[in-house]
C-alpha cells in the first residue's frame, strides 16, 4: 500500500509540475533577454481559456491547446510592445495583463455561453488518447503527452539557451545590451521574440490545466501557478535543469498538500481545515523566495529597457 501511494505521490507530483515546467521555461526566455515576464499568470490564463474554448469547439485537443499557445503569443505580443517599445515599467505592464485575463474570460464567457464562472465541460471522448496517456504500458503510462513534452524541453531548451548563437545574444542582450548591440545583435528584435516565446510556453501550461486536467476552464483556475513558476525561476537562477527540479518540488508540495487532506489531525481529533493544507505550497513559495532571492544573480540587464543610440 504504501509503494501504491509513493507511486501516486510521484505521479501526481509529474502532473502538477507539468505547467510550472512549461510556464517556467517561457519566463526563462524572456527574463534571460532582459525582461521580467510578471505576466506569467496572465498567458496562462489565456492559453487555459482559448485552449479550452477552441477543444470544446473544434472536439480535438492538440488544435486547442495549439491556439492556446497562439493566444499566448498574441497577448505577449501586446506585453513586448508596451515595454520594449513603449518602455513601460514592466512590473506593472505585467500585473495589468495578469488583471486583465482575470476578468476578461469571463466576460467572454458569459457572453458566449451564459456562464462567467466556466467553460462547458469538454466530452472526453474527444480528447485523444495520446494526451492522456504517452506509454500505453507499464508505470509510464501515467505520464501524460503534455508531461513528457514539458520534460523533453528541457533539455532542448539547455541546448538552445547554451550552445547555439540563438540562445548565446539573448544572454547577452541580458548581460549587457550596449556589448551586444555593437557586436551586430539586434537586442530589440531578439527581445520581441523571447516574450513571445515564453507567451507560448506559458499559454501551453494554461492549455495543459484546462484540457488535460480539468477538462473546462473554471474562473481563475491558474491559481497563482504563473507566480510559483517565476518564484521556481528565480530560484533556480534562470537555468532550465534547476528550473525544473525547482518545479518539481514545488509540484510535489502541492501533491503532497493533496493527499494530506482529510488525513491529518488536529490534537482534538478533528481533521485539519482543508484551507490550512492548501495553503502549503503558497507558504514555500514565499519562503524560498524570502531566502533564496538574495543569493541568485538575476541577469544584469533584466527589467531595463533598452533603446537603440541613433
Amino acid at each position: 500500500m504504501s509503494g501504491i501511494l509513493t507511486f501516486a505521490l510521484i505521479w501526481s507530483a509529474i502532473r502538477l509540475s507539468t505547467p510550472l515546467i512549461f510556464a517556467a521555461l517561457g519566463g526563462l526566455f524572456s527574463e534571460r533577454s532582459g525582461v521580467i515576464n510578471i505576466a506569467l499568470e496572465g498567458l496562462m490564463l489565456a492559453g487555459a481559456f482559448t485552449g479550452a474554448v477552441a477543444t470544446y469547439e473544434l472536439h480535438n485537443p492538440f488544435i486547442g491547446m495549439g491556439i492556446g499557445m497562439l493566444a499566448g503569443v498574441l497577448l505577449a505580443f501586446v506585453y513586448a510592445i508596451a515595454c520594449i517599445k513603449f518602455q513601460a515599467d514592466q512590473v506593472v505592464a505585467g500585473m495589468a495583463i495578469n488583471f486583465l485575463m482575470a476578468g476578461l474570460p469571463a466576460l467572454i464567457s458569459g457572453a458566449v455561453y451564459d456562464s462567467s464562472g466556466s467553460t462547458p465541460q469538454i466530452d472526453i471522448t474527444h480528447q485523444l488518447p495520446a494526451m492522456n496517456y504517452f506509454i500505453p504500458v507499464g508505470v509510464l503510462s501515467n505520464i501524460s503527452f503534455a508531461s513528457f513534452l514539458a520534460f523533453l524541453l528541457v533539455p532542448i531548451c539547455w541546448y538552445v539557451m547554451y550552445k547555439t548563437p540563438f540562445g548565446l545574444r539573448i544572454r547577452a542582450a541580458g548581460e549587457n545590451p550596449e556589448a551586444a548591440d555593437a557586436a551586430g545583435v539586434r537586442v530589440i528584435a531578439l527581445r520581441y521574440g523571447a516574450v513571445l516565446i515564453s507567451g507560448a510556453l506559458a499559454a501551453a501550461g494554461g492549455a495543459y490545466l484546462s484540457i488535460g486536467q480539468s477538462s473546462l476552464f473554471t474562473r481563475n483556475m491558474t491559481a497563482g501557478r504563473g507566480f510559483i513558476a517565476l518564484a521556481a525561476l528565480i530560484l533556480a537562477k534562470w537555468r532550465p535543469v534547476p528550473v525544473m527540479i525547482a518545479c518539481l518540488f514545488f509540484g510535489f508540495t502541492e501533491a503532497l498538500a493533496i493527499q494530506m487532506q482529510g488525513v491529518l489531525k488536529m490534537p482534538s481529533g478533528e481533521d485539519v481545515p482543508v484551507q490550512f493544507i492548501q495553503i502549503i505550497p503558497y507558504v514555500l513559495t514565499i519562503i524560498v523566495l524570502a531566502g533564496f532571492i538574495g543569493l541568485s544573480r538575476a541577469p544584469k540587464a533584466l527589467g531595463i529597457p533598452y533603446r537603440k543610440e541613433s
